[in-house]
């Protein structure tokens, strides 16, 4: 016996993005009766409330800059597969970098889990101070169902890559010694990062997703007695570092900020992600490439992302062999 998708709420988080009132027009054009969540500081805090207006006792979250593709809709899940704990997940295709993982994806949510969770600002785990995927579990599923627009200014390309340059390396939720990095981070989280860090030269606001995933794994890892790794969570200090350091740092002409209007130097952001790459490659020896427009786009033509386990989907017209 299965269960349709659309028997489950949809809730849509947003917070400040700029393309959350497009992407949510978009949803509700395939899911009228999803509900809305905007505004709340906290992505512990975020995920309470999206459990408080959902109705059903699984709820499914899209991320703001997410667009949910048509198939997604016509699945049907085996319910009796599923454990009562578990949080089923769909990745999400990155079009910076062309990766496919959980970040941004598609997550069923058991209401009891959110409840009773404490992760990000209301972590007592320093594990579970920076992620939910060191707190919860997650069941992977195989298919891609969704693309996530992390690129509609500069602001947030250059803070989503910040972030994944922060918790792709760490091990188990917390810092390593930088000298074990790459034998203590899993080889996945690992390989994701390199490809943060130098996939997306192609696309717009690209290269400000390669400068906040480098700048974020720099200051992690390199600059530990100034930077606290767990503000990776909170979009005030995001808001105010961005502001307050790099904003006055780049201000110039050559690049243009559509969403925003503002202008930045062009050359001055390749040099810093330059600089940024030689003292990852030099100080951590970490395999960061400087790929141009074309390599970019030869990298996401050629990616094939590895399957993931899972078998609780009866699908029409969607291949599982494809993820």
């Amino acid at each position: 016996m299965t269960t349709p998708i659309t028997s489950f709420d949809i809730v849509f988080l947003s917070y400040d993005e700029p393309n959350a009132d497009h992407n949510y027009a978009n949803l509700l054009e395939k899911a009228p009766w999803a509900k809305r969540v905007h505004g709340v500081k906290g992505f512990d805090n975020a995920h309470k409330e999206a459990a408080r207006v959902a109705e059903t006792d699984r709820f499914i979250t899209i991320d703001a800059d997410n667009i949910v593709r048509d198939e997604f809709f016509s699945l049907e899940l085996d319910m009796s597969k599923i454990g009562k704990h578990d949080i089923v997940s769909w990745a999400g295709k990155n079009v910076i970098n062309g990766l496919v993982y959980g970040n941004g994806g598609i997550k069923m949510w058991p209401k009891h889990v959110v409840e009773q969770m404490r992760t990000h600002e209301n972590a007592d785990d320093p594990k579970a101070k920076v992620d939910f995927c060191w707190d919860v579990y997650y069941f992977q599923m195989n298919n891609i169902y969704c693309d996530v627009y992390n690129n509609a200014s500069a602001y947030q390309a250059y803070r989503a890559g910040f972030r994944e340059g922060v918790k792709l390396l760490l091990a188990g939720g917390v810092t390593v010694d930088p000298r074990q990095l790459k034998q203590q981070v899993h080889e996945r989280n690992y390989k994701r990062f390199l490809v943060w860090a130098s996939v997306g030269a192609d696309i717009e606001n690209g290269y400000w997703a390669m400068f906040g995933t480098r700048m974020g794994a720099y200051l992690t890892n390199l600059a530990k007695d100034s930077f606290d790794f767990v503000e990776c969570r909170d979009f005030d200090w995001h808001d105010n570092f961005w502001k307050e350091s790099i904003q006055p740092q780049f201000l110039g002409e050559g690049g243009r900020c559509n969403a925003t209007g503002w202008n930045y130097d062009t050359n001055k952001l390749k040099k810093e992600i330059y600089k940024f790459g030689q003292e990852l490659r030099t100080n951590l020896n970490l395999e960061i490439a400087e790929l141009d427009t074309n390599g970019s786009r030869m990298f996401k033509e050629s990616f094939i992302n590895p399957p993931r386990l899972g078998a609780l989907i009866k699908e029409s017209q969607v291949d599982n062999s494809i993820a």
